[in-house]
């Protein structure tokens, strides 16, 4: 069934694609967040023009054919938009059948334990454990995340001395019990990233994220051999060669791929298999409420090696104002812990019209 029209409906921060077969049947996916409409432009000039035509179903040749025809651009944003297509055809082909996305790769509907993650750099500790203990008695949240050091942030801290104040606060706060993890965002030098390795280890930390610039493979490894601590990264990664050489190096302890950078569904599963080979876990990268953590849930629910938890944000609209109104109904429901991929066919969602008839619109049709 040939794939004969794609859509974009976009803002600057979301873009929904949505595909159209041959025969009518549709489905909906999304490029990866921030500078969305960008990515709708290359979508259309870049992706579309390859796509259409080809079997909706056999997505990897189609996302492999993209590639090849436009090889003198390797970089995110043709992942991305890459991502868009493949995510509305899974949709599509769930829809069809009558399945979730879930099981059309060999999983099943079910409850995923979730993860508190935090956004934020600019709270204080107190502030941060004190939400963090909100959240365990309301929805029942067993682990969480928190951000250390400052953004690509060359050995400084956001403030001086808040790595050396959060980590043991919010440990104090949630107890022995909650499983803690960290983000350092391509913080430190290897050198530092071990210093604060130890001292994440003394308090009971099990995931230590990006410690050293992300594209540093070399870094990294020196980082993860010398600590006990699970080092953990991934996110940012889009092509498969440097996916092979991190599972292959065993550059760190958990791979952390996103769905929408990496391309979609089909080259998160690539990835997956690779380190299911090696007998490495995945623990996706879902930062917002946008289609992104919907789809890691799915993901999460049918790959072998899955990690301990799902990334779930707990950054509200003061935070991300354009998450608001993106669906008909709430997909992200967080009970005893848990999220819950449902048995709805596809992703089980609907885009909201409301949102769609704000959006910028442009569509590529099959000759």
């Amino acid at each position: 069934m040939k794939l004969k029209t794609i859509e974009t409906f976009a803002s600057e921060y979301v873009c929904f694609v949505r595909a159209t077969a041959a025969d009518g049947s549709q489905g909906w996916g999304q490029v990866a967040p921030y500078f969305a409409d960008i990515t709708a432009q290359v979508l259309h000039r870049q992706v579309a023009p390859h796509a259409l035509g080809m079997d909706c179903f056999d997505i990897d040749a189609m996302l492999d054919i993209v590639r090849d025809r436009e090889h003198k651009f390797p970089g995110s944003y043709l992942r991305r938009a890459m991502g868009g297509v493949d995510t509305a055809l899974w949709d599509l082909r769930g829809r069809i059948e009558g399945k979730p996305v879930c099981e059309l790769i060999g999983g099943s509907p079910g409850t995923i334990r979730a993860y508190a993650s935090s956004m934020k750099r600019d709270i204080t500790p107190k502030d941060e454990a004190d939400r963090f203990a909100r959240l365990r008695d309301e929805f029942g949240f067993d682990a969480f995340k928190f951000r250390i050091g400052a953004e690509v942030g060359r050995d400084q801290d956001e403030w001086p001395g808040r790595t050396e104040e959060i980590v043991p606060t919010i440990r104090k706060t949630l107890g022995d019990s909650a499983a803690l993890l960290v983000d350092a965002n391509s913080c430190y030098s290897p050198k530092k990233a071990i210093e604060v390795g130890h001292m994440l280890q003394d308090h009971g930390i099990s995931h230590y994220e990006e410690p050293c610039p992300y594209w540093e493979f070399a870094q990294t490894k020196e980082v993860a051999n010398a600590l006990d601590i699970d080092v953990t990264g991934g996110e940012q990664d889009c092509m498969m060669a440097n996916w092979k050489g991190m599972i292959d190096g065993r550059i760190v302890d958990v791979l952390q791929p996103d769905v929408c950078y990496i391309g979609g569904i089909s080259r998160t599963l690539r990835v997956a298999r690779m380190a299911q080979a090696a007998g490495m876990p995945v623990t996706p990268h879902a930062a917002n409420m946008s289609m992104v953590t919907l789809f890691t849930m799915h993901l999460l629910r049918a790959i072998p090696n899955a990690g301990k938890y799902l990334e779930f944000s707990i950054e509200g609209l003061d935070y991300y104002p354009w998450q608001d109104g993106l669906f008909t109904s709430d997909p992200y429901v967080i009970t005893d812990g848990k999220a819950t991929v449902t048995d709805a066919p596809g992703w089980g969602v609907e885009v909201s019209p409301e949102w769609l008839d704000r959006s910028t619109y442009q569509i590529s049709t099959l000759a």
